[in-house]
């Protein structure tokens, strides 16, 4: 599986982490939840946590599910 790439993250004044994805907002973290992003950034790799927090990550079993035959058409 090809690690995740194209994510950054900046920390606004007022606490809200904002996740991009190549320029995107991808999510927008307050709170609690801000902190505990923060804290798995700087145990982790960045870019797979940031991936797993915004759901923006592949599961490795697309090409199979593609290749199932309920999905072909």
């Amino acid at each position: 599986m090809p690690q995740p790439h194209g994510f950054r993250y900046d920390v606004h004044p007022e606490g809200t982490v904002v996740v991009t994805h190549h320029g995107r907002a991808a999510a927008a973290l307050r709170g609690p939840r801000a902190d505990r992003f923060l804290a798995e950034i700087d145990a982790g790799d960045p870019q797979l946590v940031m991936a797993r927090w915004t759901g923006n990550y592949r599961r490795g079993n697309e090409r199979t599910a593609r290749l199932h035959p309920r999905n072909r058409r």
